[in-house]
Parts: C-alpha cells; structure tokens; sequence
C-alpha cells in the first residue's frame, strides 16, 4: 500500500470526463438497459476499483513503454468524447462502434487501465481493470445500438 501520483492521474484521467454528462447532459437520452444486477453490481465495483486502487497502491518499477499504449488509448477514449459532444450530444453515440471497436467507450478505458498496470508495475490495479471489464463491457455492449456503425 502506498499512494500514487501516476495512479491518481490515471484514474481521474479516465473516469473525469464522464463529468461532461453532468454539466452537458445528453439531447438524446443514453439508451436503457435491463443488464442483470450482478453485472451491474460489478460494473460499479469495477469502476470505484479504478479511481482508488491506482492511488492507494504504490507503483513499482516504471516502464515507461506501457506508458504510450495507455496514452493512445486514452486519447482514442478522449476523441470518442469528442465525438459525443460534437455529434449533438446524442445519448447512443456513447455506445456506437468505431470502426473495428464495437463499444469503444468501454474498451479503451479497460485497455488504459490494463497499460497502467504495466506502465506502474502494479498488478492490482490490472485486477481493478479485470473487474471493470467483466462488468462494464457486458453492460455496455447491452445497451449498444445493433447493427450501426459511426465513424
């Protein structure tokens, strides 16, 4: 145990934008889904993990080169936020493929978080990232919109 300056930075990278739907709620609303509650359950548990598991615990040896994966894939993350709000603000967006990624939304923060467990040398937070990806990307691709892809 110990606090991280990278895993904070990590975690309010990737989970401060959904704050946009706070401050610039959807013109369409966010699709609905009826995901069972142990998913659910388990999303949420994922997501909480993510913000306080790469802060609390110590990171190892650097390895920097995990570090430019985990800046891709969050800037792929920040460009699907782009794209939600340039594109109206339309609630579905926020679940729609792009290009090869069927629910890029919930991927890419799952990939940036299994990159910082590298990247920090800290196998919890890749447990963290293991959690939130067996319930957020079965939730998310639920709530996905079949059959359209926006580019």
């Amino acid at each position: 145990m110990g606090f991280s300056l990278w895993g904070l930075v990590v975690g309010v990278a990737v989970l401060a934008p959904n704050l946009v739907l706070w401050w610039i709620p959807p013109s369409v609303a966010i699709p609905t889904t009826r995901a069972p509650r142990p998913l659910i359950w388990l999303e949420r548990a994922g997501q909480a993990l993510c913000l306080v598991v790469p802060t609390i615990t110590a990171a190892g040896v650097l390895r920097w080169g995990w570090a430019i994966p985990a800046l891709v894939a969050l800037a792929g993350y920040y460009a699907m936020w782009g794209r939600y709000l340039l594109g109206g603000r339309d609630g579905t967006m926020l679940y729609q493929r792009w290009w090869w990624v069927p629910i890029p939304m919930a991927v890419l923060p799952v990939v940036v978080f299994f990159c910082a467990a590298a990247w920090l040398s800290n196998p919890w937070i890749a447990v963290a990232a293991a959690v939130l990806a067996a319930g957020h990307l079965p939730v998310s691709a639920m709530a996905a919109p079949s059959g359209r892809t926006r580019r």
